[in-house]
């Protein structure tokens, strides 16, 4: 029986699972205004937010308000490169993205606090147990539950996309595309931070209902857990790798 109520805060694995989560949108913005001192503009009426490196090379665009569900937009000039995402896309992978855009251009402080990845999409796949298919156009990978794929083609517009829904159910949907000459380390972050192990904590009414009622979902309370919430959703999640492991013995 779920004991959890729509407004408890609650630890969700794997982290693609767990929707955007409203509540962290602010990590994705909040450190290149205040850490990096970023110019931006915010309209109230609509939460659109736009801003712009101080180089003037690249901005970023957030427009909750546009209709065709792609909330976030970044580019950069010459080289001209996009990325975008769509609204369900958790925040905690878009922020890994942005976080990691002033030392891609040069700005070396806080570089401690935000490592960019050493190691390749394919190898960060295979080691996180994401199945590997040749495609007639490059190379796609499969999560383990088959919810989130992402591909790696010739495609002239986007070479790499991510997909991910849950039984092609509503609101479970997002995506993230990423046009030619998008720097290498900004894709391996994104994928460090979507293969990532670590929960991500969301109130519990905005996680989507088929992710709620899934059996790819970890779902723990953070309220009245024995322990830390995360020690006892990481117990949780040993416990549920290896009753898997043995089932399918």
């Amino acid at each position: 029986m779920n004991t959890i109520a729509p407004d408890d805060m609650v630890l969700v694995s794997p982290r693609y699972l767990a929707g955007c989560g409203m509540n962290r949108v602010s990590h994705a913005i909040g450190p290149l205004i205040h850490m990096f001192n970023w110019p931006h503009k915010h309209d109230r009426d609509t939460g659109r937010i736009e801003i712009d490196s101080p180089c003037g090379s690249t901005f970023l665009d957030f427009t909750p308000a546009r209709q065709d569900g792609v909330w976030w937009t970044i580019a950069h000039h010459e080289p001209y490169w996009q990325i975008e995402f769509s609204r369900q896309t958790p925040s905690e992978i878009i922020a890994s993205v942005t976080q990691a855009l002033p030392q891609l251009l040069g700005d070396r402080r806080h570089t401690d606090r935000i490592p960019l990845p050493t190691e390749s999409v394919a190898h960060l796949a295979e080691a996180s147990g994401w199945s590997v298919t040749a495609t007639a156009a490059g190379v796609a990978w499969k999560s383990p539950d088959e919810h989130c794929a992402v591909e790696h083609s010739a495609d002239p517009d986007h070479p790499w996309q991510i997909a991910h829904s849950v039984y092609d159910g509503f609101d479970t949907h997002w995506t993230a595309t990423f046009t030619p000459d998008v720097p290498d380390q900004l894709v391996a972050q994104f994928f460090t931070h979507l293969v990532s192990s670590i929960p991500v904590e969301r109130v519990y009414r905005e996680v989507p209902f088929l992710v709620q009622t899934s059996n790819s979902a970890l779902i723990t309370p953070v309220k009245n857990a024995a322990v830390n919430p995360h020690t006892h959703h990481a117990v949780a999640q040993a416990t549920r790798t290896f009753e898997q492991t043995h089932q399918r013995r």
